[in-house]
């Protein structure tokens, strides 16, 4: 009897292991299917800093041309992951946006549940910070779904036509921007300018969840 027991045990075990939904690093594909790579991003219409509606057509590059792409990064004012990358987000914009790849950041979470994401908080961090790029806010939670964000900070790396060319995290070293060894947006950004694909072109992004409704 216990041998057959344990043999019920194992071979359900196995069958969880078989049928178990598969994921993508980078983003669960259960809860937020999202985008994929080589899919058009949607654009859209959300609240900037300055109280503009913007697009993505509306966002233009350092030199004020139309973009070669969009650096799409869903983060936030109080996630310890989305500050700890706020100096990188900064560099990644002064290096990036003259060549023609401008960060878009956009604020994803919940205000009732994280004030501290509320639109005057935003304003007073990025005065702060003295953010150099749009930081919009997705006010009604529509924007975060349709991409697949699950945190903050997580990439979205565009091409001028919106396609999708990376998705994932900014480096492989939330805690220390020095002890970082791959730079995954910056390497992606320099592969599609030699005319290569990313590689990797889907990392797993490390912040803390997007609080929704």
């Amino acid at each position: 009897m216990k041998k057959i027991m344990l043999f019920l045990v194992a071979a359900a075990l196995v069958a969880g292991f078989v049928l178990a939904p598969k994921f993508t690093e980078g983003r669960d594909t259960i809860t937020a299917p999202g985008l994929d790579l080589g899919q058009v991003a949607p654009d859209f219409k959300l609240k900037n800093i300055d109280d503009r509606l913007l697009s993505l057509a509306d966002v233009k590059d350092a030199n004020g041309n139309a973009p070669k792409g969009y650096i799409v990064t869903f983060t936030c004012n109080t996630c310890p992951y989305a500050i700890m990358y706020e100096d990188r987000l900064i560099a990644l914009h002064n290096k990036f946006a003259p060549m023609g790849w401008p960060v878009v950041a956009i604020q994803p979470n919940d205000t009732d549940k994280k004030p501290g994401d509320g639109f005057d908080e935003m304003k007073v961090r990025a005065k702060e910070k003295n953010f150099p790029f749009v930081y919009l806010i997705d006010e009604q939670q529509e924007v975060y779904p349709k991409y697949g964000a699950t945190k903050t900070p997580h990439v979205f790396l565009l091409d001028s036509a919106r396609k999708v060319r990376y998705i994932g995290a900014i480096d492989n070293n939330a805690q220390d921007a020095d002890e970082a060894t791959r730079h995954y947006v910056a390497e992606a950004i320099t592969a599609i300018e030699a005319g290569k694909e990313p590689d990797p072109s889907v990392t797993k992004a490390i912040g803390c969840g997007i609080k929704s409704k």
